[in-house]
């Protein structure tokens, strides 16, 4: 049997991680969806080395249940992962796991996040002072790893299309880098 697969989603807030995760999870039946905010829920909230390794440790414990558990043959990681060090670690955990990975990053225009970010009154996070960090974050995102997928323009079904051509390559031998 081959190993399982986990695909990491990386991005700005808004740039629609969690959507098109959810429907990656759909389509990779049977999989695990995992939100990296999940594992970094505090109140109030802190972002600092500390907790960030925190949430990739729990991040990782989640792995390993699901990659245990014969029910599930994919899982899809969807967090906002900034720091290089997050990464790795996430890439390592991963690896000293089993399982094999596909990194993803989602990126769009300044004005597509903009109208994203307006559109969406659900999340308590999509403050104006939240839209300018994302605002300011696109850059960084640029330099991490992963396969770049401009979402401007595109629903989320089509995003999710598009990963799972790039994943039907790899499998075929190309695409969807690692950071291996």
């Amino acid at each position: 049997m081959s190993a399982k697969r986990v695909i990491f989603l990386n991005g700005p807030m808004g740039v629609g991680k969690t959507t098109v995760g959810r429907l990656l999870q759909k389509a990779l039946y049977p999989s695990a969806f995992v939100d990296g905010d999940w594992c970094l829920d505090l109140e109030p909230f802190v972002g600092n080395p500390e907790t960030r390794a925190m949430a990739a440790d729990n991040i990782l414990h989640l792995l390993k249940g699901y990659d245990r558990c014969l029910y599930c043959q994919s899982m899809v990681v969807s967090w906002l992962m900034d720091r290089p060090e997050i990464c790795q670690a996430l890439e390592r955990g991963a690896r000293e796991i089993g399982l094999e990975t596909a990194w993803f990053t989602l990126l769009c225009t300044r004005q597509a996040l903009e109208s994203r970010w307006r559109e969406d009154t659900c999340c308590p996070w999509r403050t104006e002072e939240n839209l300018a960090i994302s605002l300011r974050s696109l850059a960084v995102f640029s330099e991490r790893p992963g396969v770049e997928i401009d979402t401007t323009g595109r629903t989320a079904e089509q995003v999710r299309d598009h990963i799972l051509a790039l994943l039907s390559k790899r499998l075929e031998g190309t695409a969807a880098e690692s950071l291996a």
